[in-house]
């Protein structure tokens, strides 16, 4: 990872606590913001995305790709899936 890219993991914080942090990491200098979620947080991270997007850092970043999966979480008989996003925040050229 470069120096350039910084990543954001969502759990169960305020999502205001998310948006200040990938604020912080393009003020820094970073180009790229990746969100990551997984399960019930990732509205959480929709949110994080979209407020930074229209509200922050309006007319500087983009939605510059979405990847959705799922991971498979526990061990044994507690094994399930869970769905996981990555949202990358681009800074505009």
């Amino acid at each position: 990872m470069s120096s350039q890219e910084g990543t954001i993991l969502v759990g169960n914080k305020n999502v205001m606590n998310y948006v200040l942090a990938t604020v912080i990491q393009f003020n820094q200098g970073a180009k790229r913001v990746i969100i990551k979620a997984r399960g019930r947080a990732i509205s959480k991270a929709v949110d994080t995305a979209e407020i930074v997007r229209s509200r922050f850092l309006k007319d500087e970043v983009d939605v510059k790709e979405i990847r959705i999966g799922s991971e498979q979480i526990g061990e044994g008989d507690n094994k399930r899936m869970v769905s996981v996003i990555e949202i990358v925040l681009e800074r505009k050229e």
